[in-house]
């Protein structure tokens, strides 16, 4: 079966310079990193085409910066970078012009350098041709490495895939052969879990998903939502009644989809919205009217583990509760750590992904555990939502 994306298995990479586009917009603290899986994830790549001889040169941004900003400087995170592949990296204090050229002539096959922050240029996000052309002239081909950057039409994340020849990364292809595993592709049936707080930031995610998949749990205050819109009294807790046309819409297109919507029957209920706030369980059709739901129950933990056991795929976004808060992270933090063991049982394909879903399986101490976990954001979700991601087309076989 060949592969519907090009990787570095088709690459010749000896001797030649690579712009190889990665994700090194990591979570710091006064100039500390304080997560580095996201540059972990890269040396694989870079491993590989030092390896073959090739010069890696890499691409990245950083934060959000309106032009040159020192406080946005990639600088810091070459040592994170050399320290992460156990090799010396370079720096260039810009990305195109005099300083990024010297600095690439003076590589030799096998060296490692990091570009400024691609972002000091306005023509990165706009993706202006003539920066493309300025990044291009560093290269001979080009490795996107960043699915996490792939929803975003840039210049270093789709641009310069149309002016050298272009390849996935193995973090990129890894993500993409995992992906197409749970949704493309995937062991029937699936399972799909969606949490979080709004229905309405992940409608066009469950309208998907509903078309894909056999059973669909719904959890966090989103499913307080879809309570509240068939008649149920909520309380205090966290709903947005303005969507309940757009619930009741949904519930009723997964009936004629034959997908099974599976919504809590019982609540963890507290009335003060902090950690080891007294609580009490109650049945969705007894929530006390000043009382908030903050978790799902346990016969809810129970259904939940029981569709599981039917399926053969999981695909996970967003936790059942309000999982920052203890002992709120009860449900999450359960189902996380049996999705976990059927996995290992070779029962279950299980795939996460989106910034709390990471932390919530961390959490759980199961992240190792599942079949694959997505560290990308948006583009995780703008995959699941069924859109084209321009810095995966662009690597898509002519």
């Amino acid at each position: 079966m060949t592969k519907p994306f090009r990787t570095l298995d088709q690459a010749d990479v000896k001797g030649k310079r690579v712009l190889l586009r990665v994700d090194l917009n990591v979570p710091t603290e006064n100039g500390t990193i304080t997560d580095a899986t996201r540059i972990e994830r890269i040396a694989p790549t870079i491993a590989e085409i030092t390896g073959k001889g090739g010069k890696v040169i890499l691409l990245a941004h950083f934060g959000r910066p309106k032009g040159p900003d020192p406080k946005e400087s990639l600088k810091p995170i070459a040592g994170a970078v050399a320290h992460a592949v156990k090799r010396p990296v370079g720096f260039a204090e810009d990305c195109v012009g005099a300083k990024a050229e010297a600095a690439v002539a003076a590589m030799k096959p096998g060296d490692i350098l990091l570009l400024e922050n691609t972002r000091f240029h306005k023509g990165e996000e706009k993706n202006d041709p003539a920066f493309v052309a300025e990044l291009a002239k560093l290269g001979d081909l080009w490795v996107n490495d960043a699915f996490s950057a792939a929803h975003r039409a840039h210049a270093s994340t789709e641009g310069l895939g149309h002016k050298l020849p272009a390849y996935a990364g193995r973090t990129m292809q890894a993500e993409l052969e995992a992906l197409s595993k749970a949704l493309e592709s995937p062991r029937k049936p699936v399972i799909a879990l969606v949490g979080g707080a709004k229905v309405s930031t992940k409608l066009e995610l469950l309208e998907n998903l509903i078309g894909k998949v056999e059973a669909l749990v719904i959890g966090g205050a989103m499913a307080n939502t879809f309570l509240h819109a068939q008649g149920f009294k909520v309380g205090k807790s966290l709903v947005e009644k303005d969507m309940a046309d757009t619930a009741r819409r949904i519930l009723d297109k997964a009936e004629t989809r034959h997908c099974a919507i599976i919504l809590p029957v019982d609540a963890i209920v507290a009335y003060h919205f902090e950690a080891n706030a007294p609580n009490h369980a109650y049945g969705v059709d007894a929530i006390p009217d000043e009382g908030m739901m903050l978790d799902v129950g346990s016969q809810s933990i129970e259904r939940i583990k029981g569709a599981i056991d039917e399926a053969s795929t999981l695909v996970w976004n967003g936790p059942l509760g309000a999982f920052e808060l203890h002992p709120f992270d009860k449900a999450t933090v359960e189902i996380a750590r049996y999705a976990a063991a059927r996995t290992k049982a070779g029962k279950l394909v299980s795939v996460g992904g989106g910034g709390d879903t990471v932390a919530a399986l961390n959490a759980a101490g199961v992240a190792e555990q599942f079949t694959y976990v997505s560290t990308a954001g948006g583009a995780f979700l703008e995959w699941m939502e069924g859109k084209p991601l321009p810095g995966v087309e662009v690597l898509r076989q002519k």
